[in-house]
């Protein structure tokens, strides 16, 4: 089966949805897809150089995860960067809004994208929203 390439856009900083889109990019990267994530909104905060928050979870299933030492979804998505096939891009708006610089964040993102750009790129992939 040929490698379908991966999309997705994580805006969310809940901890539930930030674990499943660092899921399928860990995955999907390590199954051989091309997998471009993009970052926004309240999910961007969690990925400045150095911050150990721990994201916030919606539900009884968030509180689990980290009870039960599940792998974090920071260094999910830093494997699908090293070990498959990923390339996560933080949001330049977003970053604007929030004041970063790229050296700010974590030295394993991607450079910052648009939403135009990361739209344009994506017209033949999955796409998936956390």
């Amino acid at each position: 089966m040929a490698a379908k390439p991966l999309s997705i856009i994580v805006v969310s900083g809940s901890r539930e949805r930030l674990q499943m889109a660092a899921m399928v990019a860990a995955v999907g990267a390590v199954s051989g897809n091309p997998v471009t994530v993009f970052l926004s909104m309240n999910a961007l905060q969690y990925f400045v150089k150095g911050d150990q928050a721990a994201a916030p979870a919606e539900g009884p299933f968030g509180k689990l995860l980290e009870t039960k030492n599940a792998p974090p979804f920071r260094t999910m998505f830093e494997q699908a960067v090293t070990l498959g096939d990923a390339k996560i891009h933080p949001c330049s708006m977003a970053m604007d809004v929030m004041g970063l610089e790229p050296a700010a964040l974590e030295p394993w993102l991607a450079e910052p994208l648009g939403l135009t750009k990361f739209l344009g790129d994506s017209a033949d992939a999955q796409v998936w929203s956390f």
